[in-house]
């Protein structure tokens, strides 16, 4: 069972609050959405709600939060009331459905949106923002299994230009095992810590680096 970062009876709060957050910093601060979205994750706000800080998943408004993204920006905040309409938008519903999908899968923002941008979101609105959500849990799902081709091992050690077998001399890690994590033959969030622990040390990276989520 995956244990998430905030209590379920936070995530409507955690929703409304994304959801105003880019209804409020597209359509009335003019933002471009990838913009905006990339400056949340710079900002380290967007690891605020991954940690399910209660501050953030459910103390501030969405223009709250969008100022304050903004200030963390180093940019000027602008000088116009808060806005947060009672018809929602498609920005709106991107918010409140990517928080979801972030809550439910533990992935971070910035995985996420590295995969799928806000402008292609929008565009699932016509089909989907009447749908379950759980129909939106299964799209970006595939999209992201689409982008990552790789597995986060393969990833860090090809970075690092070192084939498997280097690796597995390193790590004491068995070359065969190697190979069959980065086939995803072998699920890698099902191994042992300490192996990871191994694998990780030699790479230079955490154990969570390695895990698929």
């Amino acid at each position: 069972m995956m244990i998430r970062a905030y209590d379920e009876d936070y995530l409507v709060y955690a929703q409304r609050i994304l959801g105003d957050m880019l209804d409020f910093s597209i359509n009335t601060l003019g933002y471009d959405g990838d913009m905006f979205f990339s400056m949340f994750i710079i900002s380290g706000l967007a690891l605020q709600f991954e940690k399910g800080n209660p501050s953030y998943v459910a103390g501030k408004t969405g223009c709250e939060l969008a100022r304050e993204v903004i200030r963390e920006s180093g940019l000027k905040e602008p000088d116009v009331p808060d806005e947060m309409y009672m018809d929602k938008s498609p920005e709106y519903w991107c918010g409140w459905a990517l928080a979801y999908y972030q809550w439910y899968t533990g992935r971070t923002f910035a995985r996420i949106h590295n995969a799928v941008s806000i402008e292609t979101i929008l565009g699932m609105y016509p089909t989907l923002h009447e749908a379950d959500i759980m129909k939106f849990v299964a799209v970006m799902d595939e999209k992201l299994q689409d982008y990552y081709t790789d597995t986060n091992l393969k990833r860090l050690r090809t970075s690092m230009g070192m084939s498997q077998r280097e690796l597995a001399q390193l790590s004491g890690v068995a070359q065969r095992q190697i190979q069959l994590l980065e086939e995803k033959r072998r699920d890698i969030n099902k191994t042992q810590a300490f192996t990871l622990y191994r694998l990780g040390k030699v790479l230079h990276c955490s154990c969570e680096d390695l895990l698929e989520i």
